[in-house]
């Protein structure tokens, strides 16, 4: 095995020693450590996001570092150790990739992709006690929006989907008024409901348009804050607060950092 590698095993043995570790490693858990990974999944992506490969490094370091504390704990308990982590991986992969591995011919990109998930399909009904589901093995502890993207996208390679982006623009439209609808209702479980299945709808566009949701999202949430902070400055420029404008003023402050974030 890599030096480095067994290095970090060695390390994390030793923060977990029962006698001479660290007090916090020791008495961490599998469902104590979950959460510091999916923080830690989304640091990635934000160095990601920024471009920012010195601080990519450092936090596929920290991803890597749950991986390895989880295979420590695993092993504590003989149910695996980190090289069955790996071999696992490598297995799948293998089998995944047909094309690559064996003999087998490669077809065009639809194909390959609509292969891959035939072959996940089936790992997951086996792996989730034979839940004969299109659905199977979806996680539900996923941030929402990602889960239901995946659900639109188990039903969608069944033939459960519309034609093409028009469609799914159409059903947009078509929950947009069962939300109108709902207001006027004034019931409050309702329009959650019916915002819920706009929010669906649109989660399915974004398949049709090749546009990860969650990172458009993302992004949209960046340049929404960056505006806002625009507009924070333009009022420090006038020595005012946000209770010195109307929403007419707000607006017009908004354009300005709009206009300004173009020039830059």
């Amino acid at each position: 095995m890599n030096n480095n590698i067994e290095n970090l095993l060695q390390i994390m043995r030793s923060l977990r020693h029962p006698e001479t570790g660290c007090p916090w490693d020791i008495k961490q858990t599998f469902a104590s450590i979950a959460p510091y990974t999916i923080e830690e999944a989304y640091e990635v992506a934000e160095a990601i996001d920024q471009a920012d490969l010195q601080a990519l490094k450092g936090e596929l370091g920290d991803l890597l570092f749950q991986v390895v504390f989880y295979a420590q704990m695993a092993a504590e308990q003989g149910a695996f150790e980190f090289n069955d982590v790996v071999e696992a991986i490598s297995e799948k992969l293998t089998r995944r990739h047909p094309h690559v591995f064996t003999d087998a011919l490669a077809g065009n990109e639809i194909e390959l992709h609509r292969d891959w998930e035939s072959h996940k399909v089936a790992e997951q009904r086996e792996q989730y006690n034979n839940d004969t589901s299109i659905l199977a093995g979806v996680p539900k502890a996923v941030p929402a929006l990602k889960r239901a993207a995946k659900l639109d996208k188990r039903a969608a390679s069944q033939g459960f989907d519309w034609g093409n982006a028009e469609g799914v623009l159409n059903k947009i439209a078509e929950e947009a008024a069962e939300v109108c609808e709902a207001l006027e209702g004034d019931d409050p479980a309702r329009i959650q409901e019916e915002y819920g299945d706009l929010l669906l709808a649109v989660t399915s566009l974004g398949r049709h348009l090749k546009a990860d949701p969650e990172e458009a999202l993302r992004q949209a949430s960046n340049k929404f804050e960056a505006r806002i902070r625009g507009m924070e400055t333009l009022m420090q420029r006038g020595d005012n607060e946000w209770n010195s404008y109307d929403l007419d003023g707000l607006e017009a402050l908004w354009e300005q950092a709009k206009s300004s974030e173009k020039e830059r």
